[in-house]
């Protein structure tokens, strides 16, 4: 007997993640795309506005009716914050795992929804990053700093990035956290002549966020000690990059229960 595909519905389809995500599960074997979402659009064919064959699928603006009529599985958010946190509780509400790539809740806002999603008897994940060797650069970060500690990190994103430090940088910062104590870096008078020059704080490790056209997602971890530098550096050159990482996680949320944030922890 051939096992059933898993039904995923994309929110967000139209958008510069969302259009790879329609695209990478549509090629899928083990995935059937039911539904593409988009605010602006109602009726549209996916085809016309993508620009390629999605099996005649056409755009809905109706968030509730689409999960509901294709009895999702999944629901793929890649919206912004301002609406991925009602989507999240809709999903829930009907029983449909939850896969976001939006970033911008809280740690109270998580441990709610996972709550809520162990309540239902099903899986959800948030990831700051889907891309796998993201997720690697942030484990090696994690080990080094045991060894470390002085730690800094340069984030760099597109012009159209509405949070900053990005997802990425605040997981690995968390992240790191773990294996070292609190401390502060740098000179102990130090003064910013120009307010901000040092970047955010974040248990006494600075990070830094670039915002320019050219860029898609990329960041350095920059380690120093004694008469020696250690960067961990990984760039996303396009969006196919976390493409991986999606479908993976389209899977993998259908066994087990609870919101899990990041990626890793489907991974190690």
């Amino acid at each position: 007997m051939t096992p059933s595909k898993i039904r995923v519905v994309i929110v967000g389809a139209k958008g510069r993640m969302g259009r790879e995500t329609v695209k990478a599960v549509f090629q899928d074997p083990e995935l059937e795309l039911v539904g593409a979402v988009d605010r602006t659009l109602n009726g549209v064919p996916v085809q016309d506005v993508l620009g390629f064959d999605v099996g005649g699928l056409r755009f809905s603006n109706d968030l509730d009716k689409t999960l509901l009529e294709q009895q999702a599985d999944v629901m793929v958010d890649f919206t912004t914050p301002a609406t991925m946190k009602g989507n999240i509780d809709k999903a829930i509400d009907y029983g449909i795992r939850p896969v976001v790539g939006t970033t911008g809740m809280t740690p109270e806002e998580i441990a709610a929804w996972d709550l809520r999603c162990k309540q239902r008897g099903i899986g959800g994940l948030i990831a700051p990053n889907f891309a796998i060797g993201a997720i690697l650069m942030m484990k090696f970060a994690q080990q080094a700093a045991r060894y470390l500690p002085h730690v800094e990190i340069i984030e760099m994103h597109h012009d159209q990035k509405l949070d900053a430090p990005s997802g990425t940088a605040l997981k690995t910062l968390e992240l790191i956290a773990q294996e070292r104590e609190k401390m502060a870096q740098g000179h102990p008078h130090e003064h910013e002549t120009l307010a901000g020059a040092r970047g955010g704080d974040y248990e006494g490790m600075r990070v830094h966020s670039v915002r320019l056209p050219g860029y898609v997602a990329h960041q350095e971890v920059i380690f120093g000690g004694l008469g020696q530098t250690l960067t961990i550096r990984h760039d996303s050159i396009n969006r196919e990059s976390f493409m991986p990482g999606v479908v993976l996680s389209c899977k993998e949320v259908m066994k087990y229960e609870g919101m899990v944030y990041g990626l890793e922890n489907l991974l190690f």
